[in-house]
């Protein structure tokens, strides 16, 4: 993964926002972005079961990722007016559990998205990425 692929998924996450601005419910946003990606050729999951084990055993809940892209990158959106740290924490167990090595969460919810967007890396990952 070099930083062309990743600026190529950015560049999805603000023609979302550009075309449809903040406010509205997460749903609505995982949709858009589910079809802009698609509309540019990446491999989308949406709302993705991922088994959760513990000790060996796999537990009877799944996680729910809102977004993975190419099995590579994973997309944790919110429209919320008070953004945590948490958001970040979570977003870097996923990262974790389905060894992925780049992840965003992604707040629609700002008036300008650059600060909306946080950059979380897994360098656990079997492949690290550059960007």
């Amino acid at each position: 993964m070099d930083r062309d692929y990743t600026h190529r998924i950015l560049q999805c996450l603000y023609e979302v926002h550009k075309q449809l601005g903040p406010g509205l419910l997460e749903s609505i946003y995982e949709e858009a972005v589910v079809k802009e990606l698609t509309m540019q050729g990446f491999r989308v999951g949406r709302q993705v079961p991922v088994p959760v084990f513990y000790k060996g055993e796999q537990l009877k809940n799944n996680l729910r990722l809102d977004i993975i892209i190419d099995n590579k990158v994973v997309l944790e959106l919110k429209s919320v007016t008070e953004y945590k740290k948490l958001f970040e924490k979570q977003l870097y167990t996923y990262l974790r559990l389905t060894n992925c090595p780049i992840g965003y969460v992604v707040n629609f919810n700002e008036t300008s998205l650059r600060d909306g967007l946080h950059t979380v890396r897994n360098h656990y990952a079997d492949n690290p990425t550059e960007t």
